[in-house]
């Protein structure tokens, strides 16, 4: 993993370091204690944990390196520790619920222990600028984690709170997808230069693609519901074995209520309409190949799907905008290029998460970041309207199991080329 150009010791990386923790902050800042403590599910953690555990990561992994920093609290290394094996034992997933103790008021106080530690040693160019940015990273996709836990937390409320008041979507048409055509080839992909990437984005390489097309927009709430209409979730054929035996439980995506008046869906502004022009989320693996066999198509391999957006600008609906919720296409995208490829959605992939070729983990503890969870999971790419913006690139590789839907996941089609 090699550091961005932000994120040398100096000035420019206090203040770096500052912007991404406050941002993490700010999630959490109209919660209550009580919002803050409570876990859904053993998939997801309470924000209080998120809160604490990127900050026991800057302490674990920077500022123990210093035999001189004293320790907030010796039992927090066990407490907040997420799965890293080699730094010792762990409080179980499942219940992290169960920590009424230490209070949120315990781990805004590490925060700032830790903050000011950080800042401190950045002061005198006394951390490592690689870890130091790893941990910043590690940090935006806990931003994404409490955004998207929070919300499966708050939709088990029979009051349906919202997160946020203000209701971001406005009518927008319905945007009718073309097929872009890929000639194929030997091509390149993964992560190459001196940016920032997670070990998992390397090294780069070649694969050799069979020609193939992609749709230019993703699959819209309307499309699927259209699919459900169809009996997709009562069709054994369309699923595969393992996801039969979930589909036989569903009805529709995560969240979906169906009403009177047709379907509605819990957001992180509480419950709404579903609106037909907004890519389809909070869709699992199995799902999205099943309504791609539905539609004649299929997802994406994760090559087709890197080298279809290169040249596409990272640009989207992404946790900045505010809306924390995918949006309708606004504007046709540039011949050839795909719309909303970055931001809105996650886009899964067919392609199972599986290292590159001359794949190695990073030095040290931190080896158990990405390499260990290379089983049982497929990947994801693009991003999601909860994702900051900043941490994106075309080459970023998200990964889930093929029956995770509380993420912001949704569906690209593809197909091979037609002859």
């Amino acid at each position: 993993m090699k550091p961005i150009a932000a994120a040398a010791p100096g000035k420019s990386a206090g203040l770096r370091y500052r912007s991404i923790r406050r941002a993490t902050l700010a999630l959490a800042a109209d919660l209550s204690a009580e919002d803050c403590a409570l876990q859904s599910m053993p998939d997801a953690s309470p924000v209080k944990w998120h809160l604490a555990h990127t900050t026991w990561f800057f302490e674990t992994f920077l500022l123990e390196r210093d035999p001189r920093y004293p320790r907030f609290d010796d039992a927090y290394r066990v407490l907040f520790n997420s799965y890293y094996n080699a730094v010792g034992e762990k409080h179980p997933r499942a219940e992290r619920g169960m920590l009424s103790r230490p209070s949120l008021d315990d781990v805004l106080a590490y925060r700032r222990h830790v903050d000011d530690a950080v800042l401190d040693l950045l002061s005198t160019d006394g951390l490592p600028a690689e870890l130091l940015e790893l941990g910043l990273q590690h940090e935006q996709q806990h931003q994404e984690l409490i955004l998207t836990d929070l919300k499966h937390l708050l939709s088990r409320n029979p009051l349906r709170p919202a997160y946020q008041k203000k209701w971001p979507l406005t009518p927008i048409r319905a945007r009718e997808p073309r097929w872009i055509a890929h000639a194929g080839g030997l091509c390149e992909i993964g992560h190459a230069g001196p940016l920032f990437a997670f070990d998992n984005e390397m090294p780069r390489h070649r694969v050799w693609i069979e020609p193939f097309q992609i749709a230019s927009h993703p699959v819209t709430h309307g499309d699927f519901i259209r699919f459900i209409a169809d009996g997709g979730y009562r069709r054994p054929e369309l699923w595969l074995a393992a996801g039969w035996e979930l589909a036989r439980a569903w009805q529709a995506p995560l969240y979906w209520e169906k009403g009177e008046h047709g379907w509605r869906t819990f957001t992180l502004h509480g419950m709404v309409t579903v609106d037909p022009n907004t890519p389809i989320c909070h869709v699992s693996f199995f799902e999205a190949d099943a309504y791609a066999r539905w539609a004649g198509a299929r997802l994406p391999t994760e090559p087709e799907w890197e080298v279809a957006a290169r040249g596409t600008p990272c640009s989207g609906n992404f946790l900045e905008s505010g809306a924390l919720h995918p949006l309708a296409a606004r504007e046709e995208p540039w011949p050839g290029m795909l719309s909303q490829a970055f931001g809105d959605v996650w886009e899964w992939t067919r392609s199972e998460y599986a290292p590159y070729p001359g794949f190695r983990t990073a030095a040290g503890a931190v080896c158990e970041y990405n390499g260990k969870f290379m089983s049982n999971q497929y990947v994801l790419r693009g991003g999601s309207c909860a994702t900051p913006t900043s941490h994106i690139r075309a080459t970023y590789r998200n990964f889930f199991p093929a029956d995770a839907r509380w993420q912001f996941s949704g569906v690209r089609l593809a197909r091979d080329a037609r002859t």
